[in-house]
């Protein structure tokens, strides 16, 4: 088995979560008395990865607490956070992802199941959840079994839940990708899993299917309530 580590995007603002993220970085609100990032980080030690690269960049100093809890990880700066879309966080992380498997999470994820870790994933994929009817969401289409379209909007297909595996392989010609993008000004409002959808003619990705009790992503002030009190 390939060395596997994983790169946890946490430097947004939330700002969908205000006045809670005000004074605390989403990532570290309490769900069910454990912050979110929690969830992920694990999950993914339980999968057995002991090198985990947190992103930070609003708030950053509150996410050194994680170090005295678990010596797997490993905090990396976004200087531009402020300033450009989260295809910043992937670039700020692209000498660790290159070089082994490596799982890419949103830092803004419950995991409520942690077993969704210890899937068997011997290719490169997306985490995804089948939706019924229209989803204004990022969704994928599928071709072959693989990946064809990563965008938003779709009929009967499946949903992003913020969970990427990408081999080794994968994972360099998405950071080649990445550099390029980076390199031109115009792309700084870009998502970083649009950089992936122009580049699927390159990478074989497949979708590994989980339950919406699995993992939930909240947003909103009013979802977390929802949450909190189940």
């Amino acid at each position: 088995m390939n060395k596997e580590i994983a790169v946890i995007m946490a430097a947004g603002l939330g700002s969908r979560m205000r006045p809670l993220t005000d004074t605390t970085p989403k990532p570290l609100v309490k769900v069910r008395g454990k912050s979110m990032i929690e969830t992920i980080i694990d999950g993914l030690i339980k999968r057995g990865i002991n090198e985990i690269y947190v992103v930070v960049g609003y708030l950053k100093e509150q996410f050194v607490s994680l170090l005295d809890r678990y010596p797997q990880i490993q905090l990396i700066e976004n200087p531009d956070y402020l300033v450009k879309n989260n295809i910043s966080s992937v670039y700020a992380a692209r000498d660790v992802i290159r070089v082994a498997d490596c799982f890419i999470c949103e830092a803004d994820l419950v995991v409520s199941d942690a077993s969704i870790f210890l899937a068997d994933l011997p290719e490169s994929c997306y985490y995804g959840k089948m939706v019924s009817g229209y989803s204004q969401d990022w969704v994928f289409d599928l071709s072959d079994g693989y990946i064809s379209r990563v965008g938003k909007g779709g009929i009967d297909t499946y949903n992003m839940v913020g969970i990427s595996y990408f081999k080794q392989k994968d994972a360099q010609v998405l950071i080649s990708a990445i550099e390029q993008a980076y390199a031109v000004e115009t792309n700084k409002n870009l998502y970083w899993d649009e950089v992936v959808d122009r580049n699927l003619d390159k990478l074989r990705l497949r979708i590994h299917p989980v339950e919406s009790h699995q993992i939930i992503e909240i947003d909103t002030m009013e979802e977390l309530a929802i949450v909190n009190d189940q």
